[in-house]
């Protein structure tokens, strides 16, 4: 009985003591590869290396996934707006989690700016990114921004070239 009791004391001890795994951090190497993402945004360098085969990607949708391939096309069509574009550095935010259910997810707040290439605008977007991770790789990407001022700006530029075509065609 004795014996027992010691045996059990043990074992209660020894896990008391384990470590507890991290569920919260700031560093980490998913982190890593969420800051070398912003970094090739930035740098217009469109690397699928980091997304599983199988990742999806909702911008501002929760139904409307894209591929990875496709995320980096959306990239290069857009950049056509822009003179510049991309993620300021100024005070960004990164953590990563891992959730009850064992998903280790990697969160990023950053500000986003650019110049229209139609108007010379400058636009100041507050970004919210969210990646899940599975053995190191991206497989789903989640990301919100409000981008009504850049629809605006872009409609008013549409609309500007459109009366300016029409006033050149009603003059010859």
């Amino acid at each position: 009985m004795k014996n027992i009791i010691i045996m059990a004391m043990t074992v209660i001890l020894m896990t008391a003591c384990q470590p507890n795994e991290k569920r919260y951090t700031q560093q980490s190497p998913e982190i890593e590869t969420v800051k070398k993402l912003v970094s090739n945004y930035n740098g217009k360098i469109y690397d699928t290396s980091v997304y599983a085969d199988t990742s999806k990607t909702f911008f501002n949708s929760s139904k409307e996934a894209m591929t990875s391939e496709d995320v980096m096309n959306y990239h290069k069509i857009n950049d056509a707006n822009y003179s510049s574009r991309g993620f300021t550095g100024k005070d960004p935010e990164y953590e990563m989690v891992v959730t009850d259910e064992g998903k280790t997810w990697v969160n990023c707040w950053l500000d986003w700016k650019a110049t229209l290439a139609g108007n010379g605008k400058e636009v100041n977007i507050p970004v919210h990114l969210t990646y899940q991770f599975v053995n190191g790789k991206i497989v789903r990407e989640v990301g919100y921004w409000d981008p009504t001022e850049v629809v605006l700006n872009l409609q008013a530029i549409e609309a500007a070239s459109k009366a300016t075509t029409e006033e050149d065609n009603s003059s010859e």
